[in-house]
């Protein structure tokens, strides 16, 4: 998982795979101003207890009961140009995500300091079970203070997932000294089993085209179980989630060659870790990676704002190409067909459908809530448990009035027509 932060406005590469979840399809559940308006405490929906979970091998489920959470960066704020309130999460149930079962995590309550000083910031950055105990542990980027001479500290910390969610003190990231390389930040996480072993590994950013490989399982100490000297890549900013694009059994996952508009590579997994270059895809602003065709093999689609690249087959890439702009792009299967659909949120949403032959303009439906405001998707996956999955998107108006909205995928594919869940963030200002 990669979590947009999706009041900044900013493009943020990320590309959300469809990990099915069980329970019957959920009910509407509102908390929200459909105008884009704040909920206040009185009226937001009374806090629940967190479902207790024995554990799963589901995507993002923080508590273990099989059944997928939702992360939220960039929470509503109960006045303008105040602190951030912190990261929100809102758990699923046998319904599908409840906004009354929520937990709000902040650096005040749960980071560790650095030097006695607390952190100001607490991003949710990726999710993954890094210590293999069936509970979804979450990383999150953090700024230790730094006086700018030599090598900056980590600033990654880990919340370690249990049977009632997200507890306890986070522990930072150990990131050894061989692993690192230069004086850049140790960031930039991305989970994913690269060298096929079954355990959850980590890449994070070194520097100078350079990758730190940290192998799980992890101890609850934050520390890895193995770690070498850095790998060579052909970009230095990787992008999550991972995902084994040549089902050879190995996480791959996109480089890129910096920040903001850049050109990628796929980097492929192998028994030694993410250590060789696939397919190099087109400059662009983002990348998503989906089964857009009916090919063998995963696909990638590069968007900017002239229009979207495909790449079909990976790493062969047989080229196509979509007239459409794609300054934010996630995939996932809405409709339980077996291919995934590309969601382009620029200016609008947009959902194109996946087809045999690739993706076509022709097949395309846009997602427009009833808030009022500039909208951005927040969470793409099986929410309900019905197999297919379902669209989070979140309308707000600067920094105190917001609205998620949640739509469901069906057979028919997504159904824009009325949300099945909505709620504001502002809830967790009582949490």
């Amino acid at each position: 998982m990669r979590v947009r932060r999706a009041g900044t406005g900013t493009a943020v590469l990320c590309a959300v795979l469809l990990v099915a979840s069980c329970g019957p399809t959920q009910h509407a559940e509102s908390s929200a101003d459909t105008t884009g308006g704040p909920v206040r405490a009185n009226s937001a929906p009374g806090v629940l207890p967190v479902p207790r979970g024995d554990g799963s091998k589901v995507a993002d489920d923080f508590n273990g009961d099989g059944h997928r959470d939702l992360v939220l960066n960039d929470l509503v704020k109960a006045e303008s140009h105040t602190d951030d309130p912190g990261i929100g999460i809102v758990y699923g149930s046998a319904r599908g995500l409840r906004p009354g079962a929520r937990q709000l995590v902040s650096a005040k309550r749960q980071a560790v300091a650095t030097k006695g000083q607390l952190p100001a910031v607490f991003d949710a950055e990726a999710s993954c079970d890094l210590d293999k105990d069936g509970f979804t542990d979450l990383v999150v980027s953090t700024d230790p203070p730094f006086d700018g001479q030599g090598q900056p500290p980590v600033p990654l910390q880990v919340l370690f997932g249990s049977p009632t969610g997200l507890t306890g003190k986070a522990v930072k990231l150990a990131v050894p000294a061989k692993s690192r390389a230069g004086n850049d930040w140790a960031d930039q996480p991305v989970c994913g089993d690269f060298d096929g072993d079954g355990d959850a590994d980590l890449v994070l950013h070194a520097s100078g085209g350079q990758l730190s490989f940290l192998q799980g399982p992890f101890s609850r100490k934050g520390a890895p179980r193995k770690a070498g000297a850095p790998i060579r890549s052909p970009g230095q900013v990787p992008v999550g989630p991972a995902v084994d694009v040549n089902l050879d059994g190995y996480d791959d996952l996109v480089v890129r060659t910096a920040e903001g508009t850049a050109a990628s590579a796929v980097v492929l997994g192998g028994p030694a870790g993410p250590t060789r270059t696939g397919a190099t895809l087109p400059a662009g602003i983002d990348v998503a990676l989906g089964r857009f065709g009916a090919g063998k093999a995963w696909d990638a689609a590069v968007g900017a704002m002239g229009g979207t690249a495909l790449r079909y087959d990976l790493p062969t890439a047989v080229r196509g190409t979509l007239a459409s702009p794609g300054s934010v792009l996630d995939a996932a299967d809405f409709d339980g067909d077996g291919l995934s659909e590309l969601v382009s949120s620029g200016s609008r949403v947009k959902v194109f459908r996946g087809r045999t032959k690739g993706l076509s303009a022709s097949a395309m439906v846009t997602v427009v809530p009833k808030a009022v405001g500039t909208t951005r998707v927040v969470g793409v996956g099986d929410f309900d448990g019905d197999g297919r999955a379902d669209l989070a998107v979140r309308t707000y108006r600067g920094e105190t009035k917001d609205s998620v909205a949640v739509f469901s995928g069906t057979k028919q594919g997504l159904v824009t027509a009325e949300p099945t869940v909505t709620f504001s963030t502002a809830v967790f200002l009582g949490s």
